[in-house]
Formats: C-alpha cells, structure tokens, sequence
C-alpha cells in the first residue's frame, strides 16, 4: 500500500468508515433476517393449503369408501396426521386426542356389515365435526 496509516486513518475518521462499515453490516443482517421470515411465512401458506388440499381428498375418498377397505385405526391415523400438518402450518401445537380404544384390535373382518356401516358413519361425522371446527378457528 503507497499510502500512509497516518492518512488511512485520516480518511476513516473523516468518513466514518467503521462506522458506516458496521451499519452496512446491520442493513445485511436486517435483509437476511427479512428473507428468513419471508421464507417462512411461503413455507407455512404452502403447507397449510397442502394440509387443506389433504383434508378435503380424504373427506372425499371417505363418503365413498368401502368400509372393508380400511380399519378405523387406519382411519383415525389419516385424518391424525393431516390434522397436525394443517395446525403446524399455521404454528400451533398439533391438538392431543383423547384417548381412544385400541381401534386397531378391533379387525374390521371381525364386524358384521351393519356394524362396519355403523363405524364408518361414526367415523365421518367425527371427521366432518373436526374440520368444522378448524374452519370455524381459522
């Protein structure tokens, strides 16, 4: 370098270098943290019309399932997991269920056709009551 500390310094402190170097340094800061938040405000909007888009596929494919197709424990796993996706995509804590029957012991071959019936409506109004109830807290 051809110039002289004594005149490096001169001109630092005549244009505030380290301060105008810091504040640039602050401005980056600030931009990367705007686009950090940006970022996850897009992820949370996608995943939660992803979690909708879900909903609605599996209150579609349930009004017309066979109730021999699945067990109730399958069932309630579904709509589960779609629940928690929706809930954290809008930054809440997945709901705890109650507890349930091992619904899983229970083999949907072990039931008469009424009583599948019977379930599988129980099983959709239960569903329907859910997401009635996440639209109505939306």
């Amino acid at each position: 370098m051809d110039k002289s500390r004594v005149l490096v310094g001169r001109w630092s402190a005549s244009y505030a270098w380290v301060l105008r170097a810091s504040a640039w340094d602050r401005e980056q800061d600030r931009l990367f943290l705007a686009e950090q938040r940006q970022a996850r405000r897009d992820l949370a909007r996608r995943h939660a019309r992803l979690a909708q888009a879900f909903l609605s596929k599996a209150v579609a494919r349930l009004q017309t399932l066979d109730p021999r197709e699945l067990s109730p424990g399958d069932l309630l796993r579904y709509f589960q997991v779609a629940a928690d996706i929706e809930r954290r995509a809008i930054g809440e804590e997945p709901a705890a269920l109650p507890e349930q029957p091992d619904t899983d012991a229970l083999d949907a071959a072990e039931l008469t056709d009424e009583e599948r019936r019977a379930r599988m409506d129980q099983l959709r109004r239960e569903l329907e009551r859910r997401i009635a109830a996440e639209e109505d807290s939306s």
